[in-house]
């Protein structure tokens, strides 16, 4: 039974519109058909009219809404502005209503002699709790320490805080057990049944670490960039991993986080579980910094640069498989045979964020390493120290080493100034650079780490199967589009999102509040 209420539907959406305006006066001069789908105001305008049909629907009335044209009767408009119109129309129908550009914090640094690895933060289970997880773009699966983790390290040199998530504490935590399709994804996660039904895993990793533990169904929190000057906080059903054994480097201090944020191409990866669900693109980029501060950018979306350079993936490879073709120093080509980086004698090129260093097979470490030492052989001598290969530079500095230039499949070339393949070991009246570069004598794979990746916008573009690269000074802004299918939203500045990311998250947060509100003190009319 309704209470009687007298409002006119003028009056209900004016009075949303004065609270709109009251939180967003700048918008108060917009007047243009689309304020009511893209601005903030707009939201609380279409929460009006859709308060407004409920009101009608409820209490069985008629009710009657003015229209009024967007275009007055006695202004013509040519064929060409309306097919201009109806075209805009257009895009903002297949416009996607979710999803944005995923932005992640980014601490750590390449230098092996200070941290050697990069690491951000991601929110799991409600309430959301912190966690700090190693970027790894040689793995599939995000995973983290759990309370019941034996040979989880306690503390971290690395000056965090480390955290152990606890299954009974998330509200919303549940346990995916073996039937669950979930279970199984196509790369790497080597899942199994637990004798007590849980789908479990268990991880080698290159440097003979490992990891198992069972499989956890909760909500991860992040930021979605929505525009320039409006960004959200977005959460999504996620499947991570719990981990109750770790072994090896995992079990260290110096180098201990709470996990590893698998950035793969498998089902179960952090860029194919949010972009299946619509919230993020499939294509993401980091830009690391390559300094003793460290830090960078992530985001789940495509940094644009004009001088990007792009080298297809391998097909149907479970890591970020590339063809390299040729190692030049200082111009000159190598003696290396192209077939030592491929797939079909080896394991091929792979790139990781997960690996610190680089690493060459036996038959290109040789010829690299005498090429770099008959380079600067006038100004210093060569020296050992541990598993580097050294150069004691006693006559100028580390310009005197040459540069190098990898070659890729599809025309694209990674040049290597010295600083981008060298670490200064020490420097006592001479000055001592090692050779970041090492020996895989094991196995036929060459590995290009953070070394190598530091100090480049580099763009994984999982839907034309494609990985680009462009120097850049990672301490800037940069600009950021989320493409989908091909198509590409506007494109979104960091530095002004980080500018506004705050302001416009406290403004949202208020603006749902105020709608709710509102509703409910409508509501109670009916």
């Amino acid at each position: 039974m309704c209470k009687t209420l007298v409002l006119s539907s003028e009056y209900i959406i004016r009075t949303f519109q004065l609270a709109a305006f009251s939180l967003f006066p700048q918008e108060e001069k917009v007047r243009t058909p689309e304020m009511a789908v893209d601005s903030p105001a707009g939201v609380i305008i279409i929460a009006a009219v859709l308060l407004l049909a409920a009101t009608t629907l409820a209490c069985g009335s008629d009710a009657v809404l003015k229209l009024e044209r967007l275009i007055p009767p006695n202004h013509e408009l040519g064929l060409t502005e309306l097919r201009a119109f109806d075209s805009a129309r257009h895009g903002r129908l297949l416009q996607s209503p979710v999803g944005g550009v995923v932005n992640f914090p980014v601490d750590g640094a390449s230098d092996p002699f200070l941290v050697g690895l990069y690491y951000t933060k991601v929110k799991l289970g409600t309430p959301p709790r912190e966690f700090n997880v190693q970027i790894d773009t040689g793995s599939d699966v995000l995973w983290v320490s759990c309370t019941s983790c034996n040979g989880c390290p306690k503390t971290s040199e690395l000056q965090i805080q480390l955290s152990f998530f606890d299954p009974g504490v998330s509200s919303s935590a549940s346990l995916v057990s073996c039937s669950d399709r979930r279970c199984y994804s196509n790369f790497q996660t080597e899942s199994g049944c637990s004798p007590n039904n849980l789908c479990s895993y268990s991880f080698k990793y290159g440097d003979g670490s490992g990891t198992s533990g069972y499989y956890i169904s909760d909500f991860m929190s992040f930021d979605t960039v929505i525009t320039s000057t409006l960004a959200i906080n977005s959460s999504a059903p996620f499947v991570f991993g719990c981990s109750n054994l770790q072994s090896g480097d995992l079990q260290r201090p110096r180098r201990a986080v709470d996990g590893i944020f698998g950035l793969g191409q498998g089902s179960l990866s952090v860029i194919s579980q949010l972009a299946v669900q619509g919230l993020a693109p499939r294509v993401f980029s980091h830009c690391l910094k390559g300094d003793k501060s460290g830090g960078g950018i992530m985001v789940l979306g495509q940094i644009k640069r004009p001088d990007t350079v792009y080298t297809p993936l391998v097909p149907s490879q479970p890591h970020y498989n590339v063809n390299l073709q040729s190692i030049a120093v200082n111009g000159q080509i190598l003696p290396i045979d192209p077939s030592v980086f491929t797939i079909a004698t080896g394991d091929g090129t792979i790139i990781d964020t997960g690996t610190t260093l680089a690493y060459l097979p036996d038959e290109a470490y040789s010829p690299f390493i005498q090429a770099v030492a008959n380079a600067v052989s006038q100004y210093g001598r060569p020296i050992t120290y541990e598993s580097y290969q050294c150069f004691e530079i006693t006559a100028g500095d580390v310009d005197v080493f040459p540069q190098v230039s990898l070659s890729f499949a599809g025309g694209a070339s990674m040049v290597l100034g010295p600083r981008a393949y060298l670490q200064i070991f020490s420097s006592s009246g001479s000055s001592i650079w090692c050779i970041g570069f090492q020996r895989m004598s094991h196995r036929r794979i060459t590995i290009l780490g953070d070394l190598v990746l530091k100090d480049k916008v580099v763009v994984y573009d999982l839907v034309r199967q494609r990985i680009g690269w462009a120097e850049y000074d990672c301490s800037l802004e940069v600009n950021v589009s989320a493409s989908r299918g091909g198509r590409s939203k506007d494109v979104i500045n960091t530095g002004q999102w980080r500018e506004s990311g705050s302001e416009s998250f406290n403004r949202s947060y208020y603006l749902l509040q105020l709608v709710v509100f509102l509703v409910h003190l409508f509501a109670r009319f009916l």
